[in-house]
C-alpha cells in the first residue's frame, strides 16, 4: 500500500514560491522539518508566530504563512520575547541562522535561555554567513575557508547546544538535515516544552562553505554530515582523540522548570494587583 502523501501547501504562501535558496541548500528541508512539526501538533497557524532575522534562514517567514516578522539581524528573539510577554497565549517560534544567533544576536540567546520563556529557537547552522559573501561565523570549524579566511578558520567555534545548556534552556537537541526526521521529532518537543527550546539544525551551504571546503556538490554536503555525526550515546563511549571532527547529535537537555511568562503572571502581576 503506498503511503498516503500530506498537503502541506496549507503552510505556505504560494505565491511566494519557488524559493530564492541556491539549489541544494538545505534550508527547504529545515522549513518542511518545521512544517511537519506545526501539523504534527495541530497547531493553529493563527496563534503561531514565527519570527527571523537577517539571513539566508530568515527567508522562511516570507514563505511560511503563520502570524509572521522578519525583523533586524540578531535581534530576532528580542522581537519574539515581546509577542511572548504581550501575547503568551500564541506559540512563538524562532528562526535564526548561526552568525543571527549567536554573533550580533548573542545576547539575546543567552538571556532568553537564562529567562526559559516558552519559545522555540530552530538555528539553521551551516558554518557561514552565506547571504553576505561567505564569511565565517561564530560555528566555522577551525581550518575551514571563507571569504574572510582565506588562509583557514584560526577562530574556536561555539558549541550551540553546550552554550544554550550552560545559559539555562530546558530543552535543547541537535539533528542533521541528512536526518532530517530527528529534526522533526526535536522540533516537535520543542514545541511542546513549556520554556525556553534550542534545536541545532546543521544544515550546509554548496555556494559558499561547500564550494571552498571541497564539498561541492549538496550530496557531497549530507555526506559530509552523515560521516560527521555520531550519537550522544555512542560520543560516550568516544575518546576526546576519537571525538575530534565530529558533531555529536540527539538530546542534551530536557527538563521541567518554571516558564517565565508564567513568573511574571504570578509574581508582577499578582503584586501589582494586591494579590501577593
Amino acid at each position: 500500500m503506498a503511503r498516503k502523501e500530506t498537503d502541506y501547501s496549507k503552510y505556505l504562501r504560494l505565491e511566494y514560491i519557488p524559493h530564492i535558496w541556491c539549489p541544494g541548500c538545505g534550508h527547504g528541508s529545515i522549513m518542511k522539518s518545521i512544517i511537519r512539526a506545526v501539523d504534527a501538533l495541530g497547531l493553529d497557524k493563527d496563534k503561531t508566530a514565527l519570527v527571523s532575522g537577517i539571513g539566508c534562514s530568515s527567508r522562511i517567514v516570507g514563505y511560511m504563512d503563520f502570524n509572521t516578522l522578519h525583523t533586524t539581524h540578531g535581534r530576532a528573539l528580542a522581537f519574539a520575547t515581546g509577542i511572548k510577554m504581550a501575547r503568551p497565549e500564541l506559540n512563538v517560534i524562532v528562526a535564526s541562522g548561526d552568525g543571527d544567533a549567536t554573533a550580533i544576536g548573542g545576547n539575546h540567546f543567552i538571556h532568553a535561555c537564562r529567562r526559559n520563556i516558552d519559545i522555540t529557537l530552530v538555528v539553521f547552522n551551516n558554518f557561514i554567513y552565506g547571504m553576505t559573501g561567505g564569511q565565517y561565523s561564530p560555528t566555522t570549524p577551525i581550518g575551514s575557508y571563507a571569504s574572510t579566511s582565506p588562509y583557514g578558520n584560526i577562530d574556536p567555534s561555539f558549541n550551540i547546544c553546550r552554550l544554550a545548556e550552560a545559559a539555562g534552556a530546558t530543552y535543547v537537541a541537535r539533528a542533521n538535515v541528512y536526518s532530517i526526521a530527528q529534526a522533526d521529532n526535536f522540533i516537535k518537543k520543542g514545541i511542546q516544552n513549556k520554556g525556553f527550546s534550542v534545536i541545532e539544525v546543521i544544515t550546509h551551504c554548496p555556494t559558499y562553505y561547500g564550494r571552498k571546503n571541497k564539498l561541492k556538490t549538496p550530496a557531497d554536503n549530507l555526506r559530509w554530515q552523515k560521516d560527521v555525526s555520531v550519537s550522544i550515546q555512542k560520543a560516550k563511549k568516544m575518546s576526546e582523540d576519537e571525538l575530534k571532527g565530529k558533531i555529536i547529535t540527539g538530546e542534551f537537555v530536557n527538563k521541567t522548570e518554571k516558564e517565565y511568562t508564567q513568573k511574571y503572571e504570578e509574581f508582577v502581576i499578582g503584586k501589582a494587583q494586591g494579590k501577593i
